[in-house]
C-alpha cells in the first residue's frame, strides 16, 4: 500500500468516526435510543448485520453501538446527486441498482466483508408500511456463504412511529434496537437460501415481539401471515 493510500485510508477512518459520533449525538437528543444485547456483536471479523427497516434513520441506529467501521447499501441514483454522491461514498455506502441482479455491488459487498468490515443491510427490501416485519427476501444467505461470514440479526422498534414512510419529516420519540445471537455461516450453508430466508423472518419477528414486550408495547399479531 502506498503512502497516499495509507493517508487516504486514515482520513476515511477518522471521518467515519466523526460521522458516527455526530449521528450518536443527534439520535441521543431526539430519540433517546436504548440498545439491548450488544454482547452479540462480534468484536472482530466481518459479519452481515440484517435488520428490519422502519425509517431513514435505521443505518445510524444499527451502527451506533458497533465500535468498528460499517458499510451500507444505497440506491445508485443517490450517488449521482451533486455533493451528496461523494458524501455517501465517504460514509462507506455502496451503490446498488434496484430491481436487478447487481453483480458489481455483490462483489463490493463480499470484498468489504472479507476485509473484516460490518455490512448492514435491510432484507425486507423497503421500509415498513405498518411497523410489521415483512417476509425476508432470499439472496442474503447466498451473500453470507460467498463471503463466508456469520449473520447477526437486528431489530429496530420506534422508527416507524417517529418517521413513517408516508411522512415527510421525522418527529422526536423513543427508539429501541436489539441484536440477536450470530447465525454461523455453516448453518446457512446447510439449510440453503430459501430456508434461511424463512428462518430469518421467524427470528426477526420473535425478536421484535420480545423487544416490544420489554418496552411496554403490544407485540404485532402475525397469525394471518402464517
Amino acid at each position: 500500500m502506498s503512502i497516499l493510500e495509507k493517508i487516504s485510508k486514515k482520513i476515511s477512518f477518522v471521518w467515519y468516526y466523526i460521522w458516527c459520533w455526530a449521528c450518536w449525538v443527534f439520535c441521543l437528543l431526539l430519540f433517546k435510543p436504548l440498545f439491548y444485547n450488544r454482547k452479540y456483536i462480534p468484536k472482530k471479523g466481518g459479519f452481515l448485520l440484517l435488520s428490519n427497516h422502519q425509517c431513514f434513520l435505521d443505518p445510524m441506529l444499527n451502527a451506533s453501538p458497533i465500535r468498528r467501521q460499517c458499510c451500507f447499501a444505497a440506491r445508485d441514483s443517490l450517488f449521482r446527486v451533486p455533493i451528496f454522491g461523494p458524501l455517501f461514498h465517504s460514509f462507506n455506502a455502496i451503490p446498488v441498482r434496484r430491481g436487478e441482479a447487481d453483480m458489481t455491488a455483490m462483489r463490493a459487498f463480499i470484498e468489504k466483508l472479507q476485509s473484516g468490515m460490518v455490512l448492514v443491510l435491510y432484507p425486507e427490501g423497503t421500509r415498513t408500511s405498518d411497523g410489521k416485519i415483512a417476509e425476508i427476501k432470499p439472496g442474503f444467505g447466498l451473500l453470507a456463504r460467498k463471503a463466508n461470514v456469520p449473520v447477526v440479526p437486528s431489530v429496530i422498534d420506534g422508527g416507524y412511529e417517529c418517521w413513517p414512510k408516508t411522512q415527510g419529516l421525522f418527529q422526536p420519540g423513543n427508539m429501541y434496537v436489539t441484536y440477536g445471537s450470530p447465525i454461523p455461516v455453516e448453518h446457512i450453508k446447510a439449510i440453503g437460501d430459501r430456508a434461511f430466508a424463512k428462518e430469518l423472518t421467524k427470528i426477526l419477528r420473535q425478536m421484535q415481539a420480545e423487544l416490544r414486550t420489554k418496552v411496554g408495547k403490544e407485540p404485532f399479531d402475525y397469525s394471518l401471515n402464517c
